[in-house]
Formats: C-alpha cells, structure tokens, sequence
C-alpha cells in the first residue's frame, strides 16, 4: 500500500503526539541535524546572496511577478489541464 505524502505527514504526528518521551528524543535525534540546517539558512552565505540576487532582479523591474489572482487562475488552469 503506497501512502500519499499528506497522510503519511498526519499519520506521524499524531504518533509523536501521544509517543512516550524516549521515542520522540530518537526520532528527534535522526532529524536533528536536518532541522538545525534548516533554521541556520540566514547564516548560509549562499543562500542570502541568492536572496539579495533576487531581491535586486525583483527592485529592478527585470523578473516578471503574477499577482495572487494570477496565480490562483494559472493553478486553476494548469489543474485542468
């Protein structure tokens, strides 16, 4: 049985919900490092030139935005599609 992503995501927390203390610091644990990676972003070098890269792109008028409206309708369309 293949479990789609949304529900495998309910099923895990409502397990580590009401899991006892020692198995929520092992699960904790495999995915410490993963989690620390992802709050550090602001301090990836990388990560905030890309950022400001961006940031300019968008200031300067060069990079084409949508409005929410438009992409609620392309979302739509693509949905249809």
């Amino acid at each position: 049985m293949i479990m789609a992503v949304t529900a495998i995501r309910d099923r895990l927390y409502d397990y580590i919900r009401y899991a006892d203390e020692k198995k929520v610091k092992a699960i904790y644990t495999m995915v410490e490092e993963e989690i620390n990676e992802q709050i550090n972003l602001w301090e990836d070098k990388d990560f905030l030139k890309e950022i400001d890269m961006r940031l300019d792109e968008y200031e300067s008028g060069n990079v084409k935005t949508s409005t929410w409206e438009e992409v609620k309708l392309k979302a739509k369309v693509a949905k249809k599609g």
